[in-house]
């Protein structure tokens, strides 16, 4: 008789893509979305772009023409606020414009080919979702995988009804990989609605900071700031992980083999992920 797995362990992770094993800084979508309002005449900040990162790309283009400072203006420039034609040619706009920067913008992130060779050694099942499209993903995923990342399934903008922070692509996700109960899957991710996501499908989550949107650095931006500047602006986003409800929060996916030690340790004595939000940095747990 084969020997049942055992249930208080992690057997899956689900991996975002941008900000957390690809594009340092998350700064592809960033960019090119204040590119797409500037061409409107209404500009936006760099915090307007960033901050529905990992929603699917039309839904990011209409929950910033949403906020209250650029509805001001559109409605300053145009006389009324912004429609559903208007996000529509601006998502039109802005899907030839990402795929021409993406291949500057997909280099592995320090430790994450790495990471995912672990886990395979560890047979734990690795799956993905991003907010791209599956036309942005067939630049990105090729040079993912001549890198050495390939995971098992690769989920997109349109693989469900609604993006994060629904559930529904970490369920798709799960099914495909074969993995449940949920408490099995860890959801890693450097977007609010990515950790939402996670609490939604009852997953443990994990917040990236460093490499992702919330810092929104490049490598060598990060590493040339003051010592005090990089505590600062990793606390920040620490704290916003926190917030948003992840049971974890790390730097780098280079650390998730001891994380997932610790969350091995953590299930061991009964704990769940969605009733325990620890609070607390991987170092410190």
């Amino acid at each position: 008789m084969s020997q049942k797995p055992n249930p208080n362990t992690v057997a899956a992770i689900i991996f975002d893509w941008a900000g957390t094993m690809v594009d340092y800084g998350s700064r592809a979508p960033a960019t090119v979305f204040q590119r797409v309002f500037e061409q409107e005449g209404v500009p936006i900040t760099a915090g307007q772009a960033r901050e529905p990162m990992g929603m699917a790309k039309r839904e990011h283009i209409a929950t910033i023409t949403q906020m209250p400072e650029v509805a001001d203006r559109w409605i300053e420039k145009f006389g009324s606020p912004a429609s559903d034609e208007d996000v529509d040619r601006m998502y039109h706009d802005f899907l030839p414009l990402q795929k021409s920067v993406l291949s500057d913008h997909s280099d592995m992130i320090p430790g994450a080919v790495e990471t995912f060779r672990w886990c395979l050694e560890n047979g734990i099942k690795v799956g993905s979702s991003t907010g791209y499209t599956h036309e942005l993903m067939e630049v990105v995923s090729p040079l993912a995988a001549a890198a050495g990342y390939q995971p098992e399934v690769i989920l997109c903008a349109e693989d469900a009804p609604q993006g994060r922070p629904a559930p529904w692509l970490i369920f798709e996700c799960a099914k495909r990989l074969g993995v449940y109960p949920a408490r099995r899957i860890v959801k890693v991710d450097d977007t609010i609605v990515g950790i939402e996501a996670g609490c939604n499908a009852g997953t443990w989550t994990v917040g990236v900071t460093r490499s992702g949107n919330l810092v929104g650095l490049s490598e060598a931006e990060f590493d040339a700031l003051p010592e005090s500047d990089q505590q600062q602006r990793l606390a920040d986003a620490s704290g916003a992980m926190f917030d948003a409800g992840a049971d974890f929060v790390i730097e780098s996916v280079k650390e998730i083999p001891e994380l997932v030690d610790k969350i091995n340790a953590q299930m061991a004595t009964g704990a769940l992920p969605d009733d325990t939000r620890f609070g607390v940095n991987v170092d410190d747990a």
